[in-house]
């Protein structure tokens, strides 16, 4: 039971990851039709900022879900760790853009502060990762890597809090919450997984429900 939850998780996981990246990849054609509205001036303005933020989001969601397949992992170790360099680059560039541009965020400095600081965690947990692996700790890159994606999957929850937050508090007040909502839950869920806080539970009622 444990398996087919996992699967279900990871096969949504990996639906949402790669429904962004098709949606973000309508900004490297350079259009401005496709930015967010109230943004389009800035990202025109600041055009190699938002493409390279772009750029690094794309590999890290796209590649992202696949360094958690664990037979990928046991039976083709090169391809995971290819996969794994291709990744860090994402989060070094989409971090580094991410971080610029928070500078210019639509609504302020509430927005400025909680995308800024989602950029330093994203790029700081990604460093952990790999220096953890390099040391040859297993266990302690696979916890900063579950951090890391949660993180990266911000560019997933921004898009499906965005419409919500708009609608109930306006288009500035909503971008303002939008960015803290996009990321900090994700570290929350992400911890859980790492200590196994919630696991047990939807185990025990999963088979509940089997026996019901």
């Amino acid at each position: 039971m444990s398996k087919q939850l996992g699967r279900l998780g990871w096969g949504l996981m990996t639906f949402l990851s790669l429904g962004i990246v098709l949606l973000a990849s309508r900004y490297l054609s350079l259009n401005p039709d496709v930015f967010f509205p109230q943004q389009r001036n800035v990202y025109i303005a600041h055009e190699l900022g938002i493409m390279t933020h772009v750029v690094g989001g794309v590999l890290a969601l796209g590649v992202g879900p696949f360094l958690f397949l664990g037979r990928l992992r046991a039976k083709r170790p090169a391809i995971h760790r290819w996969l794994g360099r291709i990744y860090l680059v994402g989060i070094l560039l989409g971090s580094m853009a991410g971080f610029y541009m928070a500078f210019y965020a639509y609504a302020g400095i509430a927005a400025s502060l909680g995308l800024g600081l989602l950029a330093v965690a994203w790029f700081y947990t990604g460093l952990e990762a790999y220096r953890a692996i390099r040391r040859g700790d297993t266990a302690s890159h696979r916890a900063w890597m579950i951090r890391n994606f949660g993180l990266t999957f911000a560019g997933v929850t921004l898009r499906l809090w965005m419409p919500l937050t708009i609608m109930l508090f306006g288009a500035s007040a909503g971008y303002e919450v939008v960015a803290w909502l996009c990321w900090v839950p994700n570290l929350i869920v992400a911890e859980s997984i790492i200590r196994g806080w919630f696991r047990g539970r939807l185990v025990q009622t999963a088979q509940l429900l089997q026996r019901s």
